[in-house]
C-alpha cells in the first residue's frame, strides 16, 4: 500500500509533532510503501524569507532522518525537486472549478489569520490534488482539518477521470483515532501557534524551563493528587510503557510530591527517550552533504515513481504532439 504524507519546514518540532505523526509515520515503513516529501513549495504560501526557507528545508531533512525516515525503505525528497509536480498542477487547475476552491476551508482561515490573500495561498489545494495524484497515492494520513484537501483531489481526480479514463488513482484519507492529542505546556493543544509546544532538539536547559512553565493545579505537595486530567501526567504517559504509568500514578495518588517533581521527572523521561535521536541528528548536522545525498536519491526515486502518470497525462492531455 502506498501511504503518502508531505512535511512543511516550519521550524523547531515539537512533541506534538512526533506522536500526532511522525512516530506512526516511521513505525508504518515496515509495512508499507512510504513516499514522504517535504513541503517547500507549500511552505511559500506563508514563508516569503528565500534564505530562511532554504535553512528550514534543510533543517526538516535533517530532524526526520534524525527521527527514523529511513531513506531505503521509503521514498524521502524535497518537493522542488520533482519539478512535474508543477506541470501536473498547471494541467488539473484546468479540471478545478473555482467554487471548489472557494469553498476551501483552510483558505478562509489563514486569510481570517492575517495571511496575505493571493494566488498561491488560493489554489494550495490544487498543488496537494498534484503531489498526491502523481505518485499513484492510496492512502495520506490527515488531522481532520486537512480531510478536505483529499475530498479536493479525489474530486479533481474524478472529473479528470471521467473525461479521459483511468488514469488516477483515487486516494483515500485516514485519520488515526487512536493518535493522541498532545497537550501543551497550557493544556490546549500542543501548537506553535498557540506558543505552547515542547520542543524535540533544544537545549536540555531551555527544555528543562519549558516544561516547569506546564500549567498545573496549586495542591499541597503532602495532598494526593489527580492524575487524570493533569497536564504533565498526560504529557508524561506518551513516553511510558505501562508499567512506568502505573508506578507515576501511584505517586500521584499516595502525595508526598509536588507538581514540581513531576514536571522534573517528566523531563528525565523525555530527555532519555530522545537521546538516541538527538545522536543521530548530531551526526546528520555535521554531514550535510550526506542529508543532501540522501534527498538527491529519494529525488530520483520519486520521479522514476511519477513518470508513468505524468506520461499518461502528456498523453491524453495533448502535450505530447
Amino acid at each position: 500500500m502506498r501511504v503518502f504524507t508531505g512535511i512543511q519546514p516550519s521550524g523547531d518540532l515539537h512533541i506534538g509533532n512526533y506522536f500526532g505523526s511522525i512516530k506512526a509515520m516511521v513505525e508504518s515503513q515496515n509495512e508499507n510503501d512510504v513516499f514522504a516529501f517535504i513541503a517547500n513549495y507549500h511552505a511559500m504560501t506563508s514563508l516569503g524569507d528565500g534564505v530562511r526557507l532554504s535553512q528550514l528545508t534543510m533543517q526538516a531533512a535533517t530532524d526526520f532522518l534524525a527521527l527514523g525516515i529511513d531513506p531505503e525503505k521509503s521514498t524521502f525528497w524535497v518537493q522542488s525537486d520533482v519539478k512535474e509536480v508543477l506541470e501536473l498542477y498547471w494541467v488539473l487547475s484546468s479540471f478545478t472549478p473555482m467554487g471548489l476552491l472557494e469553498r476551501a476551508h483552510s483558505y478562509k482561515d489563514k486569510v481570517a489569520k492575517g495571511i496575505a490573500s493571493n494566488h498561491s495561498l488560493f489554489s494550495y489545494p490544487v498543488l496537494m490534488a498534484a503531489d498526491i495524484l502523481l505518485f499513484g497515492s492510496e492512502v495520506i494520513p490527515v488531522g481532520k482539518d486537512q480531510i478536505q484537501h483529499v475530498e479536493i483531489a479525489r474530486d479533481i481526480a474524478l472529473k479528470f477521470n471521467n473525461e479521459y479514463g483511468e488514469i488516477f488513482v483515487m486516494p483515500e484519507f485516514r485519520v488515526d483515532e487512536n493518535v493522541a492529542t498532545v497537550p501543551g505546556t497550557d493544556g490546549q493543544k500542543m501548537s506553535k501557534s498557540y506558543g505552547n509546544t515542547i520542543t524535540i532538539f533544544g537545549e536540555e536547559k531551555a527544555i528543562q524551563k519549558t516544561v516547569k512553565k506546564i500549567v498545573t493545579e496549586a495542591i499541597a505537595v503532602e495532598e494526593p493528587k489527580e492524575y487524570e486530567g493533569c497536564n504533565v501526567y498526560n504529557i508524561a504517559k506518551l513516553f511510558l510503557d505501562d508499567e512506568g504509568r502505573s508506578a507515576l500514578q501511584e505517586r500521584y495518588n499516595r502525595g508526598g510530591e509536588g507538581h514540581g517533581h513531576f514536571k522534573l521527572h517528566l523531563h528525565d523521561v523525555m530527555w532519555e527517550y530522545f537521546r538516541p535521536y538527538r545522536e543521530r541528528r548530531a551526526y546528520y548536522e555535521a554531514h550535510q552533504h550526506e542529508v543532501r545525498e540522501i534527498l538527491q536519491m529519494g529525488a530520483q526515486k520519486a520521479r522514476a515513481a511519477a513518470a508513468e502518470t505524468i506520461e499518461k497525462v502528456r498523453m491524453v492531455t495533448g502535450i505530447h504532439y
